[in-house]
């Protein structure tokens, strides 16, 4: 049997595949030379816009957040980050800046200039037909000259040094706006970095971002700026008859709410007689009463918990002379965790003795800190 195929009349017969999109057909594509030129003009811009911000005759930016607010400020990361951006290159020198920023904490400029200026020098290079991996090699090369000349010149500084650190950090605040304040800003930046540095196997483990915070109070000058050896929380008692300074106090963390639990989806309930809904109101108030025993079983002085708590839980909370503090952050409740030695806790049937803080020297509250 043989079988004769003329021409393309059997892929003629074949039904037609539809039409597969991968792009948007709106979308701009640029390839070549035409999009490495493009991305050398969209690096080159965003360092002419934190250029004018370096040095000792820098000036401030003055950026509108989406809140309406004014920012005044010549940190890098600051500016570029309220900038919004569509070209891929441009997106990627605010990485640039921001991972600067959470590296070192400084030289988010400088790195985004260098970085124009790089892209500028390629440039040239680019124009006589010189291949992109040719002059990205090169640019590994001078990284290496470059790292050994730096560990050349480095000098190796002694951590117990107040002076010598004092001296690294004003360098950093020096270009800040806030230089006019150096002595104070380097004390209270050296003092917090103390306060939440550990020795972790060994070695020192320093989270800044974790358990130093900022907390900003509206009114009064510089001057009056502190370093706190504690945690400070923005918020009010439950109830204003409950203690406001307990010394060496019992503190439970919570990551629950201390009031009734409402169901997920709509529920209706049916009542036909009175005594019905004296019980459903019974039975909620058992419920409340029920967490809040498991809790008071343990004694404490202070319960904080991240959800809310119900009229019904502080009046029994108030009975047993407890403080209780509400809605507090996440972050709030890991820093508290970590100064008094408790755990959070998720339910409040399970808390342990070894859960209850009382490494904690003093709870107090305030108002009118000036």
């Amino acid at each position: 049997y043989q079988r004769r195929v003329h021409g393309d009349s059997e892929n003629m017969m074949l039904p037609q595949q539809a039409q597969v999109i991968v792009l948007n057909p709106s979308a701009k594509r640029e390839s070549g030379r035409k999009a490495q030129f493009a991305n050398i003009r969209a690096a080159k811009a965003m360092a002419d816009v934190v250029r004018t911000t370096l040095g000792p005759r820098s000036m401030l930016k003055m950026l509108l957040d989406p809140m309406g607010g004014i920012v005044l400020t010549n940190d890098g990361n600051a500016i570029l980050r309220e900038i919004e951006v569509a070209h891929p290159a441009a997106k990627s020198m605010v990485e640039i800046s921001r991972a600067q920023d959470e590296e070192v904490g400084d030289g988010t400029k400088s790195v985004v200039i260098l970085a124009g200026e790089f892209m500028q020098a390629a440039e040239l290079f680019i124009e006589k037909d010189m291949h992109p991996t040719v002059i990205v090699g090169a640019y590994f090369q001078a990284l290496e000259k470059a790292l050994k000349i730096v560990n050349d010149l480095s000098i190796e500084i002694k951590i117990d040094d107040e002076k010598e650190i004092e001296r690294i950090v004003r360098s950093s605040v020096a270009t800040k706006n806030v230089s006019k304040w150096g002595d104070l800003v380097c004390k209270m930046a050296i003092t917090a970095v103390n306060k939440v540095t550990m020795n972790v196997n060994g070695r020192k483990d320093i989270d800044t971002k974790k358990y130093a915070k900022v907390e900003k109070i509206p009114g009064g000058t510089i001057e009056e700026c502190m370093v706190l050896d504690g945690v400070m929380v923005n918020k009010d008692l439950t109830h204003p008859q409950m203690r406001k300074r307990i010394e060496n106090p019992r503190i439970i963390l919570l990551d629950c709410p201390l009031e009734y639990k409402k169901g997920e989806s709509q529920t209706n309930m049916e009542l036909t007689k009175e005594e019905d809904f004296k019980k459903a109101l019974q039975m909620e108030e058992d419920e409340v009463k029920k967490v809040c025993d498991a809790i008071l079983a343990l004694k404490p002085d202070v319960v904080l918990t991240e959800k809310g708590v119900s009229d019904l839980a502080q009046h029994f909370f108030l009975k047993k002379n407890v403080t209780v503090l509400r809605r507090l952050r996440k972050t709030d409740n890991n820093r508290i965790a970590r100064v008094s030695g408790a755990t959070i806790v998720n339910r409040p049937e399970e808390l342990q003795e070894s859960d209850v803080g009382t490494q904690c020297g003093l709870y107090e509250l305030k108002k009118n800190w000036r």
